[in-house]
């Protein structure tokens, strides 16, 4: 009986997690671009912290519970996630991604930038008060050069936002964040009944539970052919991640940072970042090269059981 009822609230979470998905992206696009915002920093702001959320919620909760090793794996996980499964399936779906924005003006060095940056923080195992304000400095610049070159659109050519818009920007993302909790604790209370070691039931659900906005924004972006805010949302959710999830927790209390963390999986995040920023060099990123980040996910995956077992 109690398998199926969390059977029941697994399917509404996820019915509940796209439902809010797609309002929020409407939302934020019309909103942005009544603004006079470009999609690509509609993608890159407003739904890129809007989708990190359930990571800084995560990340927060773990370190007053007493399990902040948590942190840094919900960060590595979440933007590897971002980028093999994310951008991978959105790659897939679409065929072929065109970005409209040039990558490597801002985004792609900032990407680059927060990756090394986390790398040399927690190299020896311990992520100090002044790194962590180096982080929330690196956020800072990265919002201000990310509207400031920014055109405005004539306003005569911009949509104009009502106060429904603003409501279901707030209700939708509100609703992501809360519909990827119950997911989150559903799993988990699936693979107890089911008798999985709770090692895997940890490093499988949050890693796979905190990234489903990210997955679910994007994929509904790519539908409505909006594939640069699903870009924009996979970049802007890793910088916010390294710099806003890593950064803000570690004012709760200090930080574990696991050996294996450190010598695997961090570096397996900055090659698919480099590797992201390869792919995008030709302003575009193709159906095969979304197909290797799949591969890259599948190792990931398969890596997190083995390490677990």
């Amino acid at each position: 009986m109690d398998l199926l009822l969390q059977i029941g609230i697994f399917v509404v979470a996820i019915a509940a997690l796209l439902w809010a998905s797609d309002r929020f992206v409407a939302s934020a696009e019309r909103v942005g671009l009544s603004l006079g915002i470009s999609p690509f920093i509609i993608g890159v702001t407003i739904v890129a912290f809007g989708t990190s959320l359930p990571e800084l919620a995560t990340s927060i909760v773990s370190v007053l519970d007493g399990t902040s090793q948590i942190v840094i794996g919900n960060v590595v996980g979440s933007n590897i996630t971002n980028i093999a499964l994310v951008l991978g399936l959105t790659a897939v779906v679409v065929k072929t991604i065109d970005l409209e924005d040039d990558l490597w003006h801002i985004d792609i060095p900032f990407l680059w930038g927060s990756a090394f940056l986390l790398y040399f923080a927690v190299m020896d195992g311990d992520l100090s008060l002044f790194e962590c304000a180096l982080f929330l400095g690196g956020i800072g610049i990265f919002l201000a050069y990310s509207f400031k070159d920014q055109t405005k659109a004539d306003k005569a050519d911009r949509p104009t936002a009502g106060w429904p818009d603003y409501l279901f920007l707030i209700l939708g993302g509100a609703v992501v964040s809360l519909s990827a909790s119950y997911v989150i604790a559903s799993i988990t209370a699936i693979s107890v009944i089911l008798n999985i070691a709770p090692s895997v039931i940890a490093l499988s659900a949050v890693a796979v539970g905190t990234s489903l906005p990210e997955v679910a924004v994007s994929l509904a972006a790519a539908r409505k052919g909006k594939a640069s805010i699903a870009v924009g949302n996979a970049i802007g959710s890793n910088i916010f991640n390294t710099f806003i999830v890593m950064a803000i927790p570690r004012f709760f209390g200090p930080l574990v940072i696991p050996p294996e963390i450190i010598t695997t999986y961090l570096p397996l995040m900055i090659v698919m970042t480099v590797l992201l920023g390869v792919m995008s060099n030709n302003g575009k990123i193709t159906r095969w090269e979304g197909g290797v980040l799949l591969l890259f996910y599948a190792w990931y995956f398969s890596a997190i059981i083995q390490d677990a077992g």
